[in-house]
């Protein structure tokens, strides 16, 4: 009996998001060779013999942009295989999900041309092989976690005010929040946030106090996005 021979590689992508000047970021590439040549991507590249998921992607990134991964917040986001993703053959790729504040400008290597930091809604539609779908799936994540985890300090320094972490919210969601609610949530959820006793100089009132993140890891109750769906929030 004839059977097909299926010849599978595995790879690791990784969407990387960052807030830069009030903007939401993501890390891309532009490649340097094809397929898809001097388009833009998201990082990563084929698993090696011997080598973890999550040390290939630490490994990719360190080779294509010259970052550490290691001392990001990376978590797996989902496995996309369509049959068609990628014109060299049959690859099945792992993507992660990056997150920190203030990272450094990439240096390109390996396979990329060129790597910096680009605002999402100038690349979206734009990605070579499936990285708009892994893009999209991204963005949905990180809002869906701001909504129940304490995520968002992820993208803040170790001391922060009221407002970079509403800034936070605001960028990734996409829409305004209102200061006094979004600070009396933060405040009343034990473990979000916790002062420092620092204060810093504002161009205009008061010094605004500065907080760190606290031990929590979920948000009870969530602080949720207008348009969520409330009926299928599990029942406390």
């Amino acid at each position: 009996m004839n059977r097909d021979h299926l010849y599978l590689r595995l790879a690791v992508d990784l969407a990387i998001l960052t807030v830069r000047d009030g903007v939401l970021n993501v890390l891309a590439i532009e490649r340097a060779k094809p397929p898809f040549q001097d388009q833009a991507a998201l990082p990563g590249g084929f698993l090696r013999e011997g080598e973890d998921l999550v040390q290939a992607a630490w490994r990719e990134l360190r080779e294509e942009t010259a970052l550490d991964g290691e001392t990001l917040h990376l978590e797996q986001l989902g496995i996309f295989g369509a049959p068609d993703r990628d014109p060299r053959g049959r690859v099945v790729s792992v993507a992660y999900l990056a997150l920190a504040p203030n990272l450094p400008v990439p240096t390109a290597g390996s396979d990329a041309s060129a790597a910096q930091w680009r605002p999402v809604a100038d690349v979206t539609g734009c990605l070579a092989f499936d990285h708009d779908e892994i893009l999209a799936v991204a963005l949905e994540r990180a809002r869906s976690r701001l909504e129940f985890t304490t995520l968002a300090t992820a993208f803040c320094d170790k001391e922060f005010t009221m407002g970079d972490l509403r800034e936070v919210y605001q960028v990734v969601w996409g829409e305004p929040v209102d200061p006094r609610n979004f600070s009396r949530k933060v405040l009343n959820t034990e473990g979000f946030v916790e002062p420092s006793g620092g204060r810093r100089a504002q161009d205009t009132g008061r010094p605004a106090a500065l907080y760190r993140r606290g031990p929590a890891a979920r948000l009870n109750p969530p602080i949720l996005r207008h348009g969520t769906d409330r009926s299928s929030l599990p029942t406390p």
